[in-house]
């Protein structure tokens, strides 16, 4: 199979790649040659730019495309008017953003309401999956993806809490042991997005993986790092009142009262299990990142998370809850 990959060369892009050359397709990249990652087997390389001249793929013909780059409805515009008739199906990577809210405590699948706007990253996307599905009308899958996770990320979020608790020591553990986490490895979303273009599955949805606890990740990465920590858990309000912001400060903390965004790792992924989505244990995905972030240094850690200074502070200074986790006491 001839794939067309759009970004291709940062995180969830260069796993797509990497599980299409595993997969035996024939790959090519279109992205704006800012980083030249080695792959496994030889890729071709296209230049364009989402936002200008895209004529390296007038004339090319592919069977599939998987779209990690697009972000406004402007690119998948371009996008979708460059390749409407060379292309035989089309992956849009979306993101559970494009929802209007998440309610405290509310589950939710692919049918709740989008938000109404066209601004900021949420609006965006939004609108950018009306204007590629009316491109392409019956040859769009939309994945929406919540947090993703693994090696490669350049956000720092989720490696926070495998360098964290390989430090040891008292941790700052925010919320309840018990609130709900959620994500996907990115090598898991990038698999299953390369078959989906393979088998031209249509439709909306969501790219998350199994529900969780806040507990059993940090079980998870105690386990991994043979780690001494002693968790300390902190209620949510007296979070907020210290000023920690929500999935920056923490990450993966969100405020289980936010009236915004409380319930937003409460992502049903059924539909996406029923369309063959599978998913590794949270251990492997844990050691595995904290192996590549211990390979590449400083550059694997959030610049926005609290510092152990910070934390430090935080942990004299807030209140505890009453009952920890039993399993990690």
């Amino acid at each position: 199979m001839k794939l067309l990959v759009l970004g291709g060369t940062v995180f969830l892009g260069r796993h797509v790649v990497e599980a299409a050359l595993a997969a035996g397709c024939e790959v090519t990249l279109l992205n704006r040659g800012n980083r030249e990652p080695a792959f496994a087997a030889p890729v071709e390389a296209l230049r364009g730019d989402r936002d200008g001249d895209l004529s390296a793929l007038r004339g090319r013909h592919f069977d599939a495309v998987v779209d990690c780059s697009g972000y406004t409805p402007q690119q998948l515009q371009r996008s979708g008017d460059a390749l409407r008739d060379q292309v035989a199906h089309y992956v849009f990577v979306s993101t559970i953003s494009v929802y209007a809210r998440f309610a405290p405590g509310v589950a939710y699948d692919e049918t709740a309401a989008l938000t109404a706007s066209s601004e900021g990253y949420g609006g965006a996307k939004a609108r950018a999956e009306e204007v590629i599905e009316a491109a392409l009308p019956g040859r769009v899958t939309r994945v929406r993806p919540g947090l993703i996770v693994g090696p490669h990320d350049p956000t720092g979020r989720f490696t926070y809490w495998p360098l964290r608790l390989a430090r040891g020591g008292t941790v700052l553990a925010p919320g309840r042991p018990q609130r709900p986490v959620q994500f996907i490895d990115v090598r898991d979303l990038a698999a299953w997005c390369v078959r989906l273009a393979m088998q031209r599955t249509g439709g909306v949805v969501h790219g998350v993986g199994p529900n969780g606890t806040m507990a059993d990740l940090l079980d998870a990465c105690i386990q991994v790092c043979n780690s001494d920590a002693r968790l300390v858990w902190h209620d949510d309000t007296d979070l907020v009142r210290a000023g920690v912001s929500p999935w920056s400060g923490l990450p993966l903390w969100i405020p289980e009262a936010d009236a915004e965004h409380g319930g937003m790792l409460l992502a049903s992924n059924r539909r996406a299990i029923a369309a063959g989505l599978t998913t590794r244990p949270w251990v492997d995905t844990v050691r595995d990142t904290l192996v590549w972030a211990r390979s590449v240094g400083p550059a694997a850690e959030s610049t926005a998370a609290i510092t152990p200074d910070a934390e430090a502070a935080l942990l004299t200074a807030t209140t505890h809850l009453p009952v920890e986790n039993p399993d990690t006491a």
